[in-house]
């Protein structure tokens, strides 16, 4: 068995890879002046082959997956695991009007060509109940980043109340709430654009309390945003974010900021500053089971 590499996910890649302890080898990517990429592998693999690469910014990222995936194939690989901590394309599960791509179905269809196992985590599903409907292979396995986050939690603070910031959130809130024993909360949000979010806080008093909201996802920042704003209004004393899938597009981090959260905590699904929260144990135990 082999793990590849890619550099953008290096660290992680290979924290998974020492527990498991199996050989690693680097993708080399070149970028030509047009953008298009160059895709070199080891000239030797072994039959079982795992690429791990989490896939968010996909564009780019998904041509190199697919040319690396079709590479291993002609180089010997007769088995491929992609490891994606992070799934993007996951999102859009059907057609908001006339012609719109369903980008879940195609993408998963993708996926299901090129490898025999897909493992993630958290993925953004809304309206199916396993990976595999998105997915159509037996192994399109779906972690849950609940309990590393409960764990973490328990570290950082003796009690908190969690806030789910809208109705999707409620079950990894629900589940680490249970772990700790802390109490939750989940708000109401409607949103009207990219960066236009309408929110509702629940029946909860919030005042005096130290509040920590929990997302599977922060990209543009304005629901944690608003989240904040009306915790504050609330009377609440402290608030801390935690972020499985830390996007942070843009100006993001910094909005979430200054409406006055903490700490920001995220898993190391994706690189970013603000992971601190480790998936090499639990992506590792997927792994074994696969195997």
């Amino acid at each position: 068995m082999l793990m590849l590499v890619f550099s953008d996910y290096q660290p992680q890649a290979e924290r998974l890879a020492a527990r498991l302890a199996m050989p690693t080898a680097k993708v080399d990517i070149h970028h030509f002046p047009d953008d298009e990429s160059l895709v070199r592998l080891p000239p030797f693999l072994p039959e079982h082959v795992f690429i791990c690469r989490s896939l968010n910014q996909p564009n780019n990222k998904l041509i190199e997956l697919l040319f690396c995936a079709r590479t291993a194939r002609q180089l010997g690989a007769k088995r491929l695991t992609l490891i994606a901590p992070y799934l993007s394309y996951m999102r859009q599960d059907i057609a908001n009007q006339p012609g719109e791509a369903v980008s879940q179905q195609i993408m998963g269809q993708m996926l299901a060509e090129l490898f025999d196992d897909v493992i993630t985590v958290d993925p953004h599903l809304h309206r199916i109940t396993s990976l595999n409907q998105a997915i159509p292979i037996n192994n399109a396995i779906s972690l849950t980043a609940a309990d590393e986050i409960a764990r973490f939690l328990k570290q950082q603070r003796d009690y908190a109340v969690l806030l789910g910031p809208d109705s999707e959130s409620e079950q990894w809130v629900l589940a680490i709430a249970k772990k700790i024993g802390f109490d939750f909360a989940v708000a109401t949000k409607i949103r009207r654009g990219d960066k236009q979010v309408e929110m509702c806080l629940p029946d909860f008093d919030f005042s005096n309390q130290p509040v920590v909201i929990i997302d599977d996802m922060a990209s543009t920042g304005r629901t944690l945003s608003k989240a904040t704003e009306l915790l504050l209004a609330a009377g609440a004393q402290h608030i801390d974010a935690v972020i499985t899938h830390p996007l942070f597009c843009g100006d993001a981090q910094a909005h979430i900021l200054q409406a006055g959260v903490k700490n920001i905590w995220s898993t190391d699904s994706i690189s970013h500053p603000t992971a601190c929260i480790y998936l090499d144990k639990l992506l590792a135990e997927a792994v074994r089971a696969v195997l």
